[in-house]
Order: C-alpha cells, then structure tokens, then sequence
C-alpha cells in the first residue's frame, strides 16, 4: 500500500474542506476543476494549505475524521 496524505483546502468563501488522497496536488487540481468533492464545487478555487503524510488509507480516513471533527480555530492551529 502507497503512503496516503491528509489535507485541507481553503475555499473561496474563506471555509475549510478535509480530505484525504495519494497526490494532494493533482487532487487539488481535481477541485479546482469542478470534479473533486461536490462541497467545492460551488467553492472554486480551492488552495492547499495543510498537508498530512499518513503510512495508509485506513490512518488516513482516521486522521480526516478526527480532523474534520475539529473547530476552525483549532485547524488554523494544525496549519500554523
């Protein structure tokens, strides 16, 4: 199994989208064309500005959960 990372993208109207994937970049290029996640769809464009490396896809889904479960302020502090 590859290594998987987690990110976060902020949107255009300043909110914040969890994911997870194998290739945070191309993954934001997926967004930013409208076929990433349906959430930033209507959000366009989408920056990276948070990337997680994690040794699989099931670390991975934990971390996004545990991440999404975050506030706003404590994600800016994980970015930071």
């Amino acid at each position: 199994m590859s290594v998987c990372y987690c990110y976060i993208v902020e949107c255009a109207d300043g909110t914040f989208y969890t994911g997870w994937t194998v290739d945070p970049e191309k993954r934001v290029a997926r967004h930013n064309r409208g076929r990433g996640a349906k959430y930033t769809q209507t959000r366009r464009p989408v920056k990276l500005v948070y990337v997680e490396e994690v040794p699989d896809k099931r670390s991975a889904l934990k971390r996004e959960r545990a991440i999404k479960k975050m506030t706003r302020a404590q994600k800016r502090k994980l970015m930071a």
